[in-house]
């Protein structure tokens, strides 16, 4: 069979959704070209030849591989981390912290990620996407402190986002700065670390103060 012809649709006509964008196929064969060779060798030629879709839909459909990435990312930010609810703030943040340590331990989710930054670099559409999945990741996360804070176990001003922040830092310290293995014993350093540092008020909003 040609390279990006099926029976049924023609050209490409297995890659296409009825809105005309092409991710199927080519996002799935993305995914498996990053996890394989890294950002640094991926090219829609090789995710062209890996899925079967032909290159020049690749290319129509995202230009270059930072409008992949991105369409990879929209995958991940599918991907959900159930938001513990065990009724003691120690417990749910290290269990949070168990659940994005699995996560990372995939290995295509952590080629995506170490491929998302790469491509942030370079393309702020890359970026803003980032940025966009983290923040919505951290607003459904910071629900534990909310409720900590609500049982008395936290300060009243202890910041949320900061606290969600501090638990995920070290995994992406240790994924993009030293290349190590994220492990259940990175992700119980983070959550003890965090928990006790929650406890002493460190995380909790500092009042502005007027020029």
């Amino acid at each position: 069979m040609p390279h990006g012809r099926d029976a049924a649709g023609g050209r490409s006509g297995a890659s296409r959704r009825p809105d005309g964008a092409y991710p199927g196929r080519g996002v799935d064969g993305g995914g498996a070209e990053l996890e394989e060779t890294g950002y640094a060798g991926l090219t829609l030629e090789r995710v062209a030849e890996r899925s079967g879709v032909h290159v020049a839909t690749l290319y129509r459909r995202w230009r270059n591989v930072e409008g992949l990435v991105v369409d990879l990312l929209g995958e991940l930010g599918k991907t959900e981390i159930p938001i513990p609810d065990t009724g003691s703030f120690e417990t749910d943040l290290r269990t949070l912290a168990l659940e994005i340590a699995a996560l990372y331990q995939n290995p295509r989710h952590r080629a995506l990620i170490e491929g998302v930054i790469a491509a942030a670099l370079r393309s702020p559409e890359a970026s803003d996407a980032w940025a966009a999945v983290m923040a919505e990741r951290n607003r459904l996360a910071s629900r534990i402190v909310e409720r900590a804070v609500q049982r008395g176990e936290l300060p009243p001003e202890t910041d949320g986002i900061a606290v969600i922040n501090a638990v995920g830092a070290p995994f992406y310290y240790r994924m993009l700065v030293v290349r190590g293995q994220v492990d259940d014993a990175l992700a119980e350093t983070a959550g003890a670390t965090v928990h006790a540092g929650a406890l002493s008020g460190a995380f909790t909003r500092k009042p502005t103060t007027a020029p």
